[in-house]
């Protein structure tokens, strides 16, 4: 993204302490955003994120001139010989206080672009109270579909 003031980036294994601690900040600090728990979370060694990582698909972004990340999200495909062609994005969180430069924008745009090439059709949760988060997957190209949670089916890749 040239001229933004971030840049975003796939994580890497050397990218393991960062994601960790960003990602157990927005557990923290948002519970009820996310499946996972934080008092799961925070039990996995830093060795777990590294593998997690490394075998999988997320993407981080950071203001630049700022070593820190500031938003992840994540791309899960699934193995299954029947379901492989349905991704999730999962894990989306950027810190309050980079919210509204665009990151969040950015990252989910580069989950998809990513998922564009590798599966059919993207997928994610929401909680139906983050109006939000709901106008950012809509821009997105996302159309909601069940409720309560307010799942959304991403554009069709």
């Amino acid at each position: 993204m040239t001229g933004a003031p971030f840049a975003v980036m796939r994580l890497s294994g050397a990218d393991a302490t960062d994601f960790r601690e960003l990602r157990l900040d927005g557990l923290r600090r948002h519970p009820e955003a996310f499946g996972a728990s934080y008092e799961e979370e925070v039990r996995q060694t830093l060795d777990d994120s590294r593998r997690r990582l490394e075998s999988g698909i997320v993407f981080g972004a950071h203001r630049k001139g700022l070593p820190a990340f500031d938003g992840i999200a994540g791309l899960f495909i699934p193995e299954g010989i029947k379901t492989r062609h349905k991704g999730v994005l999962w894990g989306m969180y950027v810190r309050p206080e980079a919210r509204g430069l665009g990151l969040e924008s950015a990252l989910v745009a580069r989950v998809i672009e990513h998922a564009g090439g590798v599966v059919e059709e993207l997928t994610l949760a929401v909680e139906a109270s983050n109006d939000q988060a709901l106008s950012l997957y809509r821009r997105a190209g996302f159309e909601e579909y069940g409720r309560p949670s307010a799942e959304s089916r991403g554009p069709i890749l």
